[in-house]
């Protein structure tokens, strides 16, 4: 699909490259293979009708990967927009299909756990995957609390701990640009690539204990070595499974589609027209009442939220919306997309059996890249900067353009500090943080994981805390700058 760029829309694109990127050596163009012209993704994908999950991802205990190179739906010169939501969910139920006892995500074998540099965890005894994080994206340093009301009977707020998993392909790749770089056979501005089948998994968990007892078999549970106060030992607790963010490279989008899944019983979507987020019951995020502005997804820096136990969904989907329920004018055609999201979360719903059938697919974001060769998608990406995640008409991002997870973006789903200032030109997603520049400010697309990022940082003799800053302050800058786009 070709888009003509508005006056508003290239100059946002222009101000955030000028802000975060810096001129780049030409390098020589590799030849291109003939993509084909139209996107297949089995009887559903060709037209822009339904977007529905295949029979043969069921049942969930044979749910296979999916296509996504050579010969896949995006090996084309054209795509379409379902099928970036039929990979995210397909690649959703294979992570998350049993393999022996555990979900396959939690198999060592076939994905590994690592930590925020990107280095492998030592696993403990009994457990079948290790917690140590509790810290949120952005700044601020966010923690997010449970709802004590949730599991009345224990009354207590729990925090929500993270993990990070990676796939063998990202993992070797990675260890080879550390190789390059350090060589210097690789420039720290580059243009070069995550391979396809690369693959970051970001999961968020709680004590089981704070969950109600009539409902916690409607949650995935296993046994999580949580680290002590002492940071040094561990104690064996069965943790719940709330969220996933799902990030992987597939053909001609090496700016990884980033993909995000949600349990269904967390938080409400604020409702735009009534200016407010509700719910009769108590969520495991959200007391029973109403709230309106961002109070409750608004953290005090260091400290707490300023509201607790109301967070809720900012867009249902990711998808924005106006004060008067219509969906807003960006860089994405709706309604199509925010019904494709719909449509296939009912689908899997009727086709799914097991405890997953309780979580689903809260949207995802990619950019345009048809008819690119892989050397104009990698350079695309550099030349938007930290531009890539702009909503604007005309701008190349896709799919869902304020894409965020409540359980690990819950404070950063806006940098506004009034929810009446959120525009188009200001919405938050994935790309507001992860973009292809480095915290040291050099800029290749391999930056786009903050994982690869520190593991590089790090490998340079920083520290954890130096690092840390460095994120800080490059986050600090985007909200401002975004707060600045009223």
């Amino acid at each position: 699909m070709k888009i003509t760029n508005t006056i508003k829309g290239t100059a946002l694109v222009a101000v955030l490259a000028l802000s975060f990127t810096a001129c780049k050596k030409d390098k020589k163009e590799a030849p291109v293979e003939e993509l084909k012209t139209e996107a297949v993704y089995g009887s559903a994908a060709g037209a822009e009708t339904l977007c529905l999950a295949e029979a043969s991802w069921f049942p969930h205990s044979q749910t296979p990967a999916p296509e996504e190179g050579k010969g896949s739906p995006f090996d084309v010169k054209s795509t379409t927009n379902c099928i970036f939501h039929q990979w995210s969910y397909q690649k959703f139920l294979w992570v998350t299909k049993p393999e022996g006892d555990v979900p396959l995500f939690l198999d060592q074998k076939q994905i590994t756990q690592v930590n925020d540099a990107m280095i492998p965890v030592a696993q403990q005894t009994g457990a079948n995957v290790v917690l140590t994080d509790t810290i949120q994206a952005g700044f601020r340093h966010g923690v997010l609390k449970t709802n004590p009301a949730y599991n009345s009977e224990v009354n207590k707020a729990f925090t929500v701990h993270y993990s990070i998993h990676v796939s063998d392909i990202m993992l070797k790749a990675a260890n080879d640009f550390k190789a390059a770089l350090v060589s210097g056979k690789l420039e720290a501005d580059n243009l070069a690539t995550f391979p396809v089948g690369s693959l970051e998994l970001k999961v968020s968990w709680v004590d089981v204990k704070a969950i109600a007892k009539d409902k916690v078999a409607n949650y995935y549970t296993t046994t999580a070595a949580k680290l002590n106060k002492d940071g040094k030992t561990y104690t064996n607790t069965t943790v719940a499974f709330l969220g996933m963010h799902v990030v992987g490279v597939v053909e001609n989008h090496p700016e990884f589609i980033w993909a995000t899944f949600e349990h269904n019983d967390m938080a409400p979507n604020y409702d735009w027209v009534a200016n407010s987020a509700s719910s009769k019951t108590d969520k495991l995020l959200f007391a029973k009442g109403t709230t309106t502005g961002l109070d409750g997804i608004t953290f005090i820096k260091d400290d707490k939220p300023v509201l607790p136990s109301k967070a809720y969904d900012l867009f249902q989907y990711g998808v924005p919306r106006d004060s008067t329920g219509v969906l807003k004018n960006t860089s994405q055609t709706e309604p199509a997309n925010f019904n494709h999201i719909k449509e296939i979360n009912k689908s899997v719903a009727k086709q799914l059996k097991d405890v997953w059938k309780n979580y689903f697919y809260n949207g995802s974001i990619w950019i345009d890249t048809d008819s690119l060769t892989p050397k104009q998608q990698a350079q695309k990406i550099v030349d938007l900067g930290g531009a890539i995640g702009s909503a604007t008409p005309g701008s190349s991002a896709r799919g869902s353009l304020n894409c965020a997870n409540v359980t690990m973006e819950t404070f950063t789903q806006t940098f506004q500090d009034d929810i009446s200032k959120i525009k188009v030109s200001n919405l938050a997603n994935c790309f507001s943080c992860h973009n292809p520049v480095s915290y040291a400010g050099n800029t290749s697309p391999i930056y786009l994981s903050h994982i690869f990022d520190k593991f590089i940082e790090t490998n340079q003799g920083k520290t954890d805390k130096e690092v840390e800053l460095m994120k800080d302050t490059q986050q600090r800058k985007m909200e401002t700058f975004l707060r600045s786009m009223n």
